[in-house]
């Protein structure tokens, strides 16, 4: 029944806050909730979950993400009830609620449900490892979470300036954040005005496309100071999208209160 908590940096945009598996799940009782956003799987067995006075089943190869601060209570449906479960942190997790939706808690089973078990396994595999690799972990994290994400998709009709505007930006940011992009090119990539774009953003994640795209960039730039600390500021600039080192470091202070440099020596 290994269970493991997170031991690295808290700069990581994306982290395990805790993670296991097989584990024999016992009666869990939280009148406010749980802290960061809470994932739990069914391996065997069954579940009840209790939320909002409604009555969930959790069954074999079915789970369920929950909120932040949701009141729950959740045992065994009869037996042995053996779970996975992970929870989640990192420097971007402001942005969660942003990414999963309003609802305070989802649903997954089925083929989406043996992803995230197909996920949840590999990472607590490489969580046994001496020492661990920190900046592998966060990666894991982060494709636990874009399932979260492909979730949503099921019905988009709930938030279609969400689904038509604001996701495609976001997956491009996360995927190609080293090149050159602006507010303007990314707005063209889906066809509305940098105002526009800049308005949903500040509605569903509370900062401008500027500010989103500054602060991954320099969540990835933390990662790389970490992990490469051999390789020169000037080209991790670069790695991060940034052409001029100059407006790089300045960006780096603004976001963190200290230069590249300063923040790779504490770390």
């Amino acid at each position: 029944m290994p269970i493991y908590f997170n031991s690295a940096p808290t700069d990581f945009p994306f982290q395990f806050d805790s993670i296991g598996n097989n584990w024999n799940q016992e009666p869990t009782l939280r009148p406010d909730g749980f802290p960061v956003y809470h994932y739990l799987q069914t391996q065997e067995g069954s579940g009840i979950l209790s939320i909002d006075e409604k009555k969930y089943t959790i069954g074999e190869n079915q789970g369920v993400l929950l909120a932040p601060g949701i009141p729950h209570v959740y045992h065994s449906a009869s037996g042995q009830w053996i779970t996975l479960f992970a929870t989640f942190s990192g420097s971007m997790s402001p942005y969660f609620s942003a990414l999963f939706g309003s609802s305070h808690l989802l649903f997954f089973e089925k083929e989406k449900a043996a992803s995230i078990r197909k996920l949840i396994d590999q990472a607590v595999l490489h969580h046994q490892e001496t020492p661990t690799d920190p900046q592998l972990l966060s990666l894991e994290c982060y494709q636990v979470l874009l399932q979260f994400i492909g979730g949503l998709q099921s019905n988009p009709s709930q938030q279609p300036a969400w689904e038509k505007y604001v996701r495609p930006v976001l997956t491009i940011i996360h995927t190609r954040y080293m090149e050159d992009l602006t507010a303007d090119t990314l707005s063209q990539k889906v066809f509305v005005t940098p105002q526009y774009l800049s308005r949903l953003f500040s509605r569903y994640l509370g900062c401008s496309v500027y500010e989103y795209l500054t602060k991954f960039r320099i969540s990835k730039a933390k990662e790389l100071l970490v992990s490469h600390r051999t390789r020169k500021i000037q080209d991790i600039s670069q790695d991060v999208g940034y052409t001029d080192a100059s407006h790089f470091v300045l960006m780096f202070r603004k976001t963190t209160g200290m230069t590249p440099s300063e923040f790779r020596k504490i770390n």
